[in-house]
């Protein structure tokens, strides 16, 4: 499978997600992803490359969606009972948005955000900087005088530390080597199983242990 089938399917196995919707681009090098989108009978849309949130906001009006449950393809060891988790804070308290990254506990590569789509749209609105424009919630999250804001935790240590997400060669490797090594790969398997083959194979961890996490957010700040 691709790293976005893998991604579809495990947020398919969520408890509260009723529509996968993939919001891509409209360069042609992205055909692969619309075809993908076709051969899964999923709802897709294209928009700006730079300008992410207008193509967000766009995918949310065309699908009328009222409430968001963002996750990344770069994350293909997402773990639904993680995302349960995140839309549970949301759904119990009167939020515009929850995530896991304001403040991560968890490994990079589990990240899950949700959202209203009037927060969105107030978003799309309002926010001028490229980084903001580029990074869909970062307008949202800069705002808790604006938006209704909750961080949800890991019970048990802090793992933020590690990187279990996909940017780079290395970070491929380093999952490949997780698939490779967890007893049930074809059925979802869960962050616990992850962290027994680290446990087991520590050496793994040092495999991608030197590129930062949200790299590509602190170069659209600089700029």
């Amino acid at each position: 499978a691709t790293l976005l089938g893998h991604l579809v399917k495990r947020i398919k196995a969520t408890t509260y997600v009723n529509d996968v919707i993939i919001a891509t681009t409209v360069n042609k090098r992205d055909d692969a992803i619309v075809e993908f989108a076709g051969n899964n009978n999923l709802n897709f849309y294209r928009g700006s490359e730079e300008d992410v949130l207008d193509r967000f906001y766009n995918t949310c009006v065309e699908f009328n969606v009222d409430t968001i449950v963002r996750v990344t393809p770069d994350c293909p060891l997402l773990d639904p009972k993680v995302v349960d988790l995140v839309v549970s804070a949301y759904r119990a308290g009167n939020y515009d948005y929850v995530s896991n990254v304001i403040k991560p506990t968890f490994p990079d590569g589990l990240d899950t955000e949700v959202f209203s789509f009037q927060s969105l749209k107030k978003a799309w609105h309002e926010a001028k900087l490229p980084s903001e424009r580029e990074h869909i919630t970062a307008y949202i999250v800069k705002h808790p005088d604006k938006f209704r804001i909750f961080n949800v935790k890991r019970d048990g240590e802090d793992i933020s530390w590690m990187r279990w997400t996909v940017d780079t060669k290395k970070d491929f490797e380093f999952v490949k080597e997780i698939f490779s090594n967890i007893s049930n790969k074809e059925d979802i398997f869960f962050l616990e199983d992850v962290l027994d083959v680290l446990h087991r194979k520590p050496e793994l961890l040092k495999m991608n242990a030197d590129i930062m996490r949200n790299e590509g957010y602190l170069k659209s700040l600089q700029k």
